[in-house]
């Protein structure tokens, strides 16, 4: 079973987006999909709670008492995990080894791309030990700015694919407040965002 865990030390950079619609279209792919969180303000549970019965179901992959990830039910075909900032130390190395790939979303912005990468170097350093594949995602990304060059330098040399750069949009907001995704309504309304989106489906089902 892929488990992707979608991660990042720094608040506010896009995580709970990037998992709910990793797992919006896994289900739309006909899989049985589990949406874990181990985040304390339990951002996708929240989402989940307002996603309608007429969506495709996407469950709830429940955590211990202590926010550790434990086994999903039988039946799951497909698993992603939304994380705490600041996610570090025995937890950190506990939901990076029951992953299969490790999504990293990362804004453009000075701030965001130097507190990004410790945790980028410690990711790369456990990943000899173990089976994850890496791969970044800009968030909020326009493409025209000194701001999205600045992060394709920084990535340039770690050995880690950008998949996408996806732009900052009202789409992913409105579609959140409805418990839903990119993939759960007509392609013709968010074709734009679809296509920047092909890149990441790809390397998701390779």
């Amino acid at each position: 079973m892929p488990v992707v865990l979608v991660a990042n030390p720094k608040g506010g950079v896009g995580k709970s987006t990037l998992a709910t619609n990793i797992a919006g279209y896994f289900a739309s792919r006909g899989h049985a999909v589990m949406l874990g969180d181990i985040d304390r303000q339990q951002s996708s549970r929240l989402w989940l709670g307002l996603r309608t019965p007429q969506a495709r179901e996407i469950r709830t992959w429940e955590a211990s008492d202590d926010g550790n990830v434990v086994r999903p039910p039988r039946g799951t075909t497909h698993a992603v995990i939304d994380t705490p900032a600041g996610l570090h130390g025995a937890r950190f190395k506990d939901v990076v080894a029951v992953a299969d790939k490790v999504l990293v979303p990362l804004q453009p912005s000075i701030f965001d791309i130097y507190a990004t990468r410790d945790f980028l170097d410690r990711l790369l350093a456990h990943r000899h030990a173990g089976k994850a594949r890496i791969g970044i995602v800009g968030m909020r990304v326009d493409g025209r700015t000194l701001a999205a060059d600045r992060l394709r330098e920084f990535v340039d040399g770690l050995g880690v694919p950008v998949l996408g750069e996806l732009r900052d949009t009202q789409n992913y907001v409105q579609l959140a407040a409805r418990g839903l995704t990119l993939f759960d309504i007509a392609p013709g309304r968010v074709q734009r965002d679809l296509e920047q989106w092909e890149p990441i489906r790809a390397w998701l089902d390779a």
